[in-house]
């Protein structure tokens, strides 16, 4: 019998050469990690793959961020134990935020604040009430989480701090009137630029300047108080008396409100010279008069044409303001006197169709997922042949409505009667319009009024422009609280105790108006809801459950036994 004898040198080197084999591969690795490291810490990229881009944010946004000069700090009071459809406005919360802290560095930090989180009752009461008084007031919200009601009373508030300077961001947006599920999702599609205009608002910068014109009967400083004081956190805002001045050069944008009386020829010429040469213009004017002090004994008063003198300018621009008053079923209330209860008149609000409530919007980032507004006496809009203007009409009321040529009688009894829906079939009619390019002077190859000065057809000085023209005087005014004097919150509603998206509109134009940078564009983000198959889930809702506990454990038993499989085949070979 003959015997193989293996030398010992040889029957150690085959271990030694595979240690090294594994040494290498090993050392390998690690330096391939480093690399990896060190090369992605000097080359940033993200990607995202959803299908909307939602976790993408626009180079405004981004160009913001990376701008900070100095510590932003967000407090968010969205938090808590919340049902399935709230927790997922609060990820949208975190997500946004954590994609701002990639782009803001050191410079941006939040925190989350749970406002129910305190150990006894009364802690959290007292917590509760110091954000009250900083503005923060709760929301009652309900789902359909698994068929059945929830409501949880939220925070839905951030608080953006810069340099000392707070201000509150309402996180709940969106139309009111949308189902539950609805409102959630627009609310998570406007985050971005509901935080990233707070931020630029709070920022320091070069900062523009709106002139408010005066002289013909526009409405006061208390009037229009809370919209000029909006305007002037972010703003500097002038009054300005058209014929004391020579021109609007040194502004950057004007607001005509609620004039009453004609505006002069050289008046005129300085809009038209102030638009044509790039300058921004909001229109917020009245077709007809409608004194309400001059109301009749019989509760009758007359709504006339106004001769306001700007006619031929808007028609000029694209745009006819039609002599006439629309009525709508989709309105608001005034209170009347419906009886007598004891000695004193029993006061009850009663729908009146003159005050339309707007709630069709186009989908522009003005008006892109905004709530309802309140008009008063408005009229309808035509648009007629301009070169190069793009018209967009913003706000129309609903499919029923009513119109009614001047003069108009308006009886306020007539809010007693149950309207007639066979005359409210004039369909959507537009009440809002944005007026966008280069817009050809009405005084082109005509003098100066009042001089022998032509005007060439082209300026050297012709920008292209946007204005926006709405057919409501009313649209900016704030009621007054009579006891203080002070005006309330624009869009608030006394009779309702609601507040109507009057102001968040308004703010909304103007940034698209007078901001450069684009960051009202973010507003035209949209995120598309794909909800489950409702029965279909509670029929399967078992067998998903089952799968996902039983597959991950079947896996893991099948890569147990493969591994010892593979550990006994290896060390078997060396066994033999």
């Amino acid at each position: 019998m003959e015997n193989t004898l293996t030398t010992p040198s040889a029957s150690a080197a085959a271990p030694s050469s595979r240690k090294q084999r594994d040494l290498l591969t090993f050392a390998a690795i690690i330096g391939g990690l480093l690399l990896f490291n060190f090369i992605a810490q000097r080359l940033f990229f993200r990607l995202d793959l959803t299908e909307e881009k939602r976790y993408t944010m626009s180079p405004a946004t981004k160009q913001l961020l990376r701008d900070l000069k100095q510590p932003v700090t967000v407090t968010v009071y969205l938090t808590g134990d919340f049902p399935p459809a709230f927790r997922r406005l609060e990820k949208g919360v975190r997500e946004t935020l954590n994609e701002f802290q990639v782009y803001g560095g050191a410079n941006l930090n939040y925190i989350f604040i749970d406002p129910s989180a305190g150990s006894t009752e009364a802690a959290r009461n007292a917590f509760y009430t110091s954000l009250f008084k900083k503005g923060l007031k709760p929301t009652n919200l309900g789902a359909t989480e698994n068929g059945k009601r929830v409501e949880k009373i939220i925070f839905p508030w951030a608080v953006v701090s810069v340099g000392g300077k707070e201000k509150n961001v309402l996180l709940l947006r969106g139309n009111q009137a949308a189902p539950a599920d609805v409102r959630l999702n627009q609310s998570i599609e406007g985050l971005e630029y509901e935080l990233a205009s707070t931020i630029r608002a709070l920022v320091p910068a070069l900062r523009k300047r709106i002139g408010v014109v005066e002289g013909h009967g526009e409405l006061t400083n208390v009037q229009a108080g809370d919209i000029l004081g909006t305007w002037q956190q972010q703003y500097d805002v002038f009054r300005v008396t058209l014929s004391k001045v020579k021109d609007l050069s040194a502004l950057d944008a004007i607001v005509v409100a609620q004039p009453k009386t004609p505006y002069s020829e050289d008046d005129k010429y300085k809009l038209d010279q102030f638009i044509t040469q790039g300058g921004r213009a909001l229109f917020f004017v009245d077709a007809l008069r409608v004194d309400l002090d001059s109301v009749s004994r019989n509760g009758v008063a007359l709504a006339t044409p106004y001769n306001l003198n700007l006619d031929d300018l808007f028609f000029k621009y694209g745009l006819r303001l039609n002599q006439n008053l629309l009525l709508d079923l989709n309105s608001g209330q005034i209170p009347l006197v419906t009886g007598m209860d004891g000695n004193k008149p029993k006061i009850e609000p009663m729908p009146w169709q003159l005050y339309p409530l707007i709630n069709r919007f186009s989908p522009h980032p003005i008006t892109r997922n905004l709530d309802a507004v309140y008009m008063k006496f408005v009229s309808n809009m035509d648009t007629v042949k301009a070169t190069g203007i793009r018209k967009t009409p913003l706000l129309s009321t609903s499919r029923y409505t009513r119109v009614l040529p001047a003069p108009v009688p308006i009886n306020f009894n007539d809010a007693r009667l149950e309207p007639n829906p066979k005359l409210y079939q004039k369909g959507f009619q537009p009440v809002g319009y944005l007026l966008e390019g280069q817009f050809t002077s009405l005084f082109a190859n005509r003098a100066r009024p009042g001089t022998l000065q032509f005007q060439p057809e082209k300026p050297a000085n012709a920008r292209p422009s946007k204005i926006l023209v709405v057919s409501d005087g009313d649209f900016i005014r704030s009621d007054v609280d009579p006891k203080t004097g002070n005006p309330y919150r624009l869009g608030f509603d006394r009779l309702a105790n609601t507040e109507f998206a009057n102001r968040e509109l308004v703010l909304n134009a103007t940034d698209y108006l007078l901001d450069e940078t684009g960051l009202i564009a973010v507003r035209g983000k949209q995120i598309t809801l794909r909800p489950l198959d409702k029965v279909k889930l509670a029929e399967q809702r078992r067998r998903w459950q089952l799968l996902n506990i039983g597959a991950p454990l079947a896996l893991l038993a099948v890569f147990g036994a493969v591994r010892a499989w593979r550990r006994k085949r290896r060390y078997a070979s060396f066994a033999a």
